[in-house]
């Protein structure tokens, strides 16, 4: 792990027991940003996305009102050579964390996501009613020159208001996914990000 990283892991672990959550800038160089952009699942973007839906497995919903988002699930087997690289820099992320903050995290799961212009997904929590697995939420945006201005912003509610964090290329959002409700406001362009969980167990 080079000295840049485990800077930015440490600065995590701190903000995250202090605060519940975290704000890394730069957790992604524009390079790195770049070539993930230039990957098979970004260029076809909207052609190869599927619609989000609300809830899990039967429970599952598509419902506009609520989310408008499109993803696209990431197998690590299969994926390409930047966002492997990405997903590595994930694993440093979660023995970090496991070591500092003792969750005994096992396991991440990961998707690409596009939000189309004027989509939104309202105040909620990561964690589903009957699957409380899901433990921390990491967000990477890969969005070039993005001005506060166009909005786009994740909304994270606290216990003193809220706070406001715009979607900017390699900046890296983690929150406790069981105790931050969040939403994200509709955006005047494109907004993509590599949005995951890290879970307390294995993925089959």
């Amino acid at each position: 792990m080079n000295s840049q990283l485990s800077s930015q892991l440490n600065q995590l672990a701190d903000s995250i027991a202090e605060d519940g959550f975290a704000v890394i800038d730069d957790f992604l160089t524009e390079l790195e940003v770049e070539n993930i952009l230039s990957s098979d699942g970004f260029q076809n973007g909207l052609l190869q996305f599927k619609k989000a839906g609300i809830g899990k497995s039967q429970e599952k919903q598509i419902n506009e009102s609520i989310r408008g988002d499109y993803i696209q699930w990431i197998n690590p087997a299969t994926a390409a050579p930047p966002i492997v690289d990405y997903i590595n820099k994930l694993h440093q992320m979660r023995i970090s964390v496991n070591q500092n903050l003792f969750l005994s995290l096992k396991d991440c799961e990961l998707h690409q996501t596009i939000y189309p212009i004027g989509s939104f997904y309202k105040r909620h929590l990561d964690q589903f009613k009957k699957d409380d697995h899901r433990k921390l939420s990491v967000i990477t945006y890969l969005n070039k020159n993005w001005k506060e201005e166009e909005g786009g912003q994740l909304r994270i509610y606290l216990k003193e208001g809220s706070k406001d964090i715009f979607p900017l290329t390699g900046r890296m959002v983690c929150f406790r996914s069981d105790l931050l409700e969040h939403e994200v406001r509709p955006a005047t362009r494109e907004r993509l990000s590599l949005t995951g969980w890290f879970l307390d167990v294995e993925i089959p």
